[in-house]
């Protein structure tokens, strides 16, 4: 069960409502960077995860309901900066925007729609599930896949996702009250990047791989395991790491093997009579 506070995480202000900034604000939020992902992720991870102790789930429990607070701070920005969108092509303000949109190779319609068409029309100039085009949020980007270590893995890569797009709304907003809202939020990303990244190391990191480890290595191919595979035509490639030496697990060394057929020609033979192919293609 969880339980609420009517007070945000951090404090949201808005000092010049932007309409603009308030539509790059839902990509925050319903975006496949954005906060509703990382918090259902969470949740989902948490709520599948067996093991003989619950401590990742405990973690993941609270890192999980921290997100729901940042949604809120995310929705209460977004209804913000719309506070003083114009509703109309009549209202003063609204033709600015729209003069500015066509000057730089845009369309009235686009403008007028970028301000007020979703978050007005379906939310009454307020925050979406969706991302900065309107595209509703329709969780197929969240990744519980009931293995602890794989779900590290993708957790930061949420995360460096997520604090990217973070810095770019840093980058863009203008506004004093956003730019400090932002910069909470891209602390917390780096926290959560950092917590993912203990977690696999407390796994093992490397020696934990490959994932799942529980699968017995020897039962997998040796002999393409650990070698880069070339696909140029005139077998050159780009030497690093990942090309010589040991492996990262340590369990096998880097070879480089030059990409050939190894399987034959597939042949599926005639189609079946009631397959719906044409009468030639039935032997």
């Amino acid at each position: 069960m969880y339980y609420h506070d009517k007070r945000l995480q951090y404090p949201v202000t808005v000092e010049k409502p932007d309409p603009a900034f308030a539509r790059m604000l839902q990509q925050a939020i319903g975006g496949v960077e954005g906060e509703i992902r990382v918090c259902m992720q969470y949740f989902f991870q948490a709520w599948g995860n067996r093991a003989p102790t619950t401590k990742y789930r405990d973690m993941l429990l609270h890192t999980a309901t921290e997100e729901i607070g940042h949604i809120e701070m995310l929705a209460t920005a977004v209804a913000l900066n719309l506070d003083k969108a114009p509703t109309s092509l009549q209202e003063e303000g609204a033709a600015d925007g729209i003069v500015g949109a066509v000057m730089g190779g845009g369309s009235a319609k686009g403008a007028i729609e970028g301000m007020i068409h979703k978050n007005l029309l379906s939310a009454g100039l307020a925050a979406m599930p969706v991302d900065s085009d309107g595209v509703p949020f329709n969780m197929s980007h969240i990744y519980a896949s009931g293995n602890v270590a794989a779900d590290m893995y993708c957790n930061v890569a949420a995360e460096s996702t997520g604090r990217t797009l973070a810095v770019r709304l840093f980058n863009a907003a203008h506004d004093e009250g956003m730019k400090k809202m932002l910069h909470y939020m891209i602390a917390r990303d780096t926290m959560h990047q950092e917590q993912w990244l203990a977690v696999i190391e407390e796994l093992g990191k490397e020696a934990s791989m490959p994932i799942p480890n529980s699968f017995p290595q020897e039962n997998e191919d040796q002999q393409n395991n650990y070698n880069f595979y070339v696909t140029s035509l005139d077998g050159s490639y780009p030497e690093g790491r990942w090309t010589a030496g040991p492996s990262i697990d340590g369990k096998g060394e880097f070879t480089v093997f030059r990409n050939e057929p190894l399987g034959d020609e597939p042949v599926l033979g005639a189609a079946r009579p009631d397959s719906g192919a044409q009468a030639e293609q039935i032997g």
